[in-house]
């Protein structure tokens, strides 16, 4: 995450995004975050995925730019910020922040997947358990079909283990490789599986290979509002980038 207030970094730079992205020749990243000042907002959030590419909206991008936005002392417990998709509001209480998604107004489930759209595209494939899959062969496959064409789709793996707990994996596009946790995918995950009647609850807990996360949401006739996004954050580290 960049903090870009003083306009300093390049944006359309998408070379430089993807090198600072590669985790070899750069720092190492998933997807690169952008926080600049906004007229309305108390910030403006830019995601790019790691090929330098402009993202759509990011789940755990927005808790995590939430938390970057404290240690910089730009909001306090509370704070609307915006972002590809619009405003988003969102709590920060310790280390854990609660993140509004925007509302999801129709979900097409066909006999083995779903589809719908929480910020980004998300493909959902239900299967019976998790720690065996390829994602990165079979996310591949399923990301980049006749279907989504050559924008893509990324493709959530998701196994339920309780009335109110579900396991996903993810194949994220731009990144083109499973990553550990997204927030978009985690979303569209549990509300596919209420919707699909595999869950029953309306606050379900997920867990992915970077943490566990909740989803929490109220159902509206075909759709869902009041969706919120919560897990824990945590810096790693920071420093002082030279272009």
């Amino acid at each position: 995450m960049i903090d870009n207030r003083k306009h300093e970094f390049p944006l359309q730079n998408q070379n430089l995004i993807a090198k600072i992205c590669d985790r070899r020749f750069g720092i190492g990243a998933d997807g690169f975050i952008v926080l600049q000042n906004h007229n309305k907002a108390d910030f403006l959030m830019h995601y790019f995925n790691a090929d330098g590419q402009l993202g759509s909206f990011c789940g755990n991008g927005g808790r995590c730019v939430v938390a970057f936005a404290k240690h910089l002392g730009i909001i306090g417990k509370q704070t609307n910020f915006a972002a590809f998709d619009g405003l988003h509001d969102a709590t920060i209480s310790g280390n854990f922040v609660s993140l509004s998604m925007h509302d999801v107004d129709h979900i097409q489930t066909y006999p083995t997947h779903a589809f719908l759209d929480t910020g980004s595209p998300h493909h959902i494939e239900f299967v019976e358990e998790t720690k065996h899959l390829d994602v990165r062969a079979q996310g591949a496959i399923i990301a980049h079909n006749e279907t989504y064409g050559e924008e893509g789709a990324n493709v959530n793996f998701v196994a339920v283990i309780k009335a109110r707990k579900i396991q996903v994996r993810t194949f994220e596009r731009g990144v083109e490789n499973e990553t550990l946790s997204c927030g978009t995918g985690v979303t569209a995950a549990a509300l596919a599986a209420f919707s699909t009647g595999k869950v029953a609850n309306s606050k379900i807990e997920v867990h992915t290979l970077g943490g566990d996360l909740t989803v929490s949401f109220t159902p509206r006739g075909k759709g869902f509002s009041d969706i919120f996004l919560t897990g824990s954050t945590e810096l790693v580290f920071s420093g002082t980038l030279e272009l």
